[in-house]
């Protein structure tokens, strides 16, 4: 196979660098690289605060653990979410006793149907939880308008789109907080890895806490003697402020971040350049094939959106056949999986079953070259060729 999902980002340079790490470090836990990485990120994303975790997925549930207790929610509280995400955009929501609405996706940025979206708001709404999907950022402005000036708040889930940008503004610094991964298929890696972005001081004290079983020593430490004082009966090593989980990250994988951060925005660059290739392959076929297109991408993947399901299934063993590794887009219709069909009816999910049947993609990455950009158009053009689209 010549053209896989993702391939080893982790260069030499950077092996290397964590080589010489081990070899002169005393501490491989969470310490000062974590801290390191943390502000280097903040500073490249443009917020104030930003938190290491060991996933893209644990910064989700410790983001809806800290607003949830910092905002008062209460059980079966309602968090509005994709039918089409990552399924750990939602299942936080529910190991947390809050209860995950379903929105149906629309076609044109792979986000909510705003206006099923705005229908969708109850009494019981604390929260809307986007995903910026595939690199493509959501219409947050018009998310925000939908808000209004009720107090519910908005989260972005920026996993697979780091460095996009809506409003002139980097996703992950339009709402309450947002997340991001580093998993070694995305953007960037440390190997594993998620971070938490905020501009709220008293939230990001809280995702701290949560982050490390709630110890309160894991604050800034012009909180600590405070703290003591509030506590004096306990000994402020062992001091738990509120429930929380270990989800912390270690000090080779803030190296790698550090390493892998130096060149995002090169890597964002040339995702993009493939796409803007890759709309052009796609172009002559409009007929066949639904193209995306939304201002201040950061390209994750190559997309196909079929018209037809039939011709999907067809050219998607066409390419597998030619040496190319696709897979779904992402969940398809998530109210169709096993975890959630029993709970929720998946019906009336229009746009997330289109997804669900019609669509696949490939991986982009800064490897894609053109040579492997001008095989694809061959193979684009040979199938429609032989199914009678030109």
């Amino acid at each position: 196979m010549f053209w896989r999902l993702q391939e080893n980002v982790i260069t030499d340079n950077d092996l290397e660098t964590l080589v010489r790490f081990i070899r002169t470090t005393k501490r491989f836990t969470q310490y000062e690289k974590v801290r390191e990485f943390e502000q280097a990120f903040a500073a490249w994303q443009g917020c104030r605060y930003s938190v290491f975790v060991n996933s893209g997925s644990s910064a989700n549930l410790v983001l809806v653990a800290a607003l949830k207790e910092l905002r008062g929610w209460q059980a079966g509280d309602e968090i509005l979410v994709p039918a089409v995400t990552w399924p750990t955009t939602v299942t936080p929501i529910m190991q947390l006793g809050l209860k995950p609405v379903f929105v149906d996706a629309n076609l044109e940025d792979l986000s909510f149907g705003y206006a099923q979206l705005e229908r969708a708001i109850t009494a019981r709404t604390r929260a809307i939880f986007v995903a910026h999907l595939l690199g493509f950022p959501a219409d947050t402005a018009r998310i925000k308008a939908i808000i209004g000036g009720r107090q519910i708040d908005f989260l972005e889930d920026c996993c697979e789109s780091l460095g996009a940008t809506s409003e002139g503004t980097k996703v992950g610094n339009l709402g309450a907080g947002g997340t991001f991964s580093f998993y070694w298929g995305h953007h960037m890696t440390s190997v594993e890895g998620g971070m938490i972005c905020t501009n709220d001081a008293d939230l990001y004290r809280q995702c701290l806490l949560k982050r490390s079983h709630g110890l309160a020593r894991e604050l800034p430490e012009d909180c600590h003697q405070a703290l003591r004082e509030q506590h004096p009966g306990i000994d402020f090593k062992f001091l738990f402020l509120t429930d929380g989980f270990n989800v912390r990250n270690t000090e080779l994988h803030a190296v790698l971040g550090l390493a892998q951060l130096r060149r995002i925005d090169e890597f964002i660059a040339i995702r993009n350049q493939n796409y803007g290739r890759f709309l052009e392959i796609c172009r002559p076929f409009a007929e066949h094939l639904i193209s995306i297109q939304v201002p201040g991408m950061s390209s994750f993947v190559l997309p196909f959106l079929f018209r037809r399901k039939e011709l999907k299934e067809l050219f998607q063993a066409a390419i597998a056949g030619a040496g190319i590794e696709s897979r779904p887009l992402i969940s398809g219709n998530l109210l169709r999986q096993p975890f959630l069909r029993h709970h929720y009816d998946p019906m009336n999910y229009r746009n997330a079953d289109f997804l669900h049947d019609n669509a696949f993609y490939i991986g982009n990455n800064q490897f894609v070259d053109s040579l492997r950009l001008n095989i694809l158009q061959g193979l684009v053009a040979d199938f429609f060729r032989a199914k009678g689209a030109l």
